[in-house]
């Protein structure tokens, strides 16, 4: 059952993973999930109206981080990058 998202919660997401900002995931609580792992990144796309956040990671996958049950940080852009 998907999770509730207040609408504050909602803003807050969209404020603080705007797209373009790059993140770099914390953990993934999906057990079909074999191609992300701690530490991949990727640059956030959208966050959808139930929290996920849309991301294309750099190894090629799309998969979201789900609201409530996933964790990404904002990544600070790092020196020559």
């Amino acid at each position: 059952m998907p999770r509730i998202i207040s609408p504050e919660a909602l803003a807050s997401l969209r404020k603080h993973y705007p797209a373009g900002c790059r993140v770099e995931l914390v953990r993934m609580n999906d057990p079909f999930n074999v191609t992300l792992y701690e530490g991949c990144l990727g640059t956030v796309t959208g966050v959808d109206d139930i929290g996920t956040i849309h991301v294309d990671w750099d190894c090629g996958s799309s998969l979201g981080v789900a609201y409530g049950e996933d964790a990404c940080r904002v990544r600070e852009k790092q020196e020559g990058e």
